[in-house]
């Protein structure tokens, strides 16, 4: 259910040797350039263009385009929802990296001191809305990887900030039990929930969705990124085979209702508001078909997931 991650923002060295690798010029181009002189256009909610200078930039440095208007900036720690293309100095996008907006919608990532301090500089002044860029130059890299790095590889990270999301896991009022035979716990909270699904009750045939938790934020709309905590078993074994809880507990992101996702959940969730907790049984033909999925997923199975739906975008 993932796609491409942004720990890209995370690994800048490794965008610098995927340009050194793929054909990325060496410019013998005059330095000097910085943030201020890259021109860039399109709404803050597309895919940008950028028109370079002759001047390469070699140190970093960033610029705010769009300040944005919803909400506050992201602070050291938070988890930020993003847009985002990153492009080499020859006005290419950076293979390894590309952009989001071919890739299905926008990302979560955390603001730690993984990220380059030039691109959390440019996060510190722009609110939901805002777009920001960032010249990520030889000197924002560690110290004993600068040398590695030929003269005129600077990356250029476009931002289009989506959200700063609140809390992660549902809020709202508990509305039903559920299903027979599944046994769910932990109303509410920042606490993962419990779930249960050993049982010898017989597995509906159809895809089944409960509201257990009714969130009190707008119904969720097919092309919709979510934001989601989720936990996955199996029907009448409580086998648990996937959890964003057990995977430390950091909500995962992915657009809905278009195919990018089991059908289960593509039909289960929309409509859903934002908020809630949803129990949903889903059948093999809404799953992952006959050929199951993995070790742990057979064709037969009837999966079970509790979804907390964080936000959508």
């Amino acid at each position: 259910m993932r796609r491409r991650s942004l720990a890209v923002l995370a690994a800048v060295p490794l965008l610098f040797a995927a340009a050194c690798g793929s054909g990325g010029s060496t410019t013998t181009a005059t330095t000097g350039g910085s943030a201020a002189a890259l021109q860039v256009s399109g709404a803050a909610n597309a895919k940008p263009t950028v028109t370079f200078p002759a001047q390469v930039a070699e140190k970093s440095s960033y610029r705010v385009v769009t300040p944005g208007t919803a909400g506050i900036p992201a602070k050291e720690g938070d988890r930020v929802v993003v847009n985002f293309t990153v492009f080499t100095w020859d006005g290419k996008e950076n293979k390894l990296a590309g952009s989001t907006y071919d890739d299905g919608g926008p990302q979560l990532i955390t603001l730690d001191q993984k990220v380059p301090e030039v691109l959390r500089k440019g996060f510190a002044e722009t609110k939901g809305g805002g777009r920001f860029l960032s010249v990520v130059g030889k000197d924002g890299l560690p110290k004993e990887e600068q040398a590695q790095i030929p003269a005129g590889q600077s990356q250029v990270f476009v931002v289009d900030v989506v959200g700063v999301p609140e809390g992660k896991a549902a809020h709202g009022t508990a509305t039903d039990p559920g299903l027979k035979g599944v046994t769910v716990g932990n109303p509410a909270g920042e606490a993962a929930p419990t779930l249960s699904t050993k049982t010898k009750e017989k597995a509906p045939a159809g895809l089944v969705a409960k509201t257990v938790i009714k969130g009190a934020g707008p119904a969720v709309a097919s092309g919709q990124s979510i934001l989601v905590q989720y936990t996955g078993k199996i029907w009448g074994s409580d086998l648990e085979f996937d959890s964003s809880w057990t995977r430390g507990g950091e909500p995962i992101i992915f657009q809905i209702g278009t195919g990018k996702v089991i059908k289960g959940w593509d039909q289960g969730l929309v409509g859903v508001p934002v908020g809630s907790r949803v129990l949903l049984s889903i059948p093999p033909d809404l799953g992952y078909g006959k050929a199951g999925s993995g070790d742990k997923i057979k064709g037969t199975d009837t999966l079970v997931f509790l979804v907390d739906v964080v936000a959508a975008y």
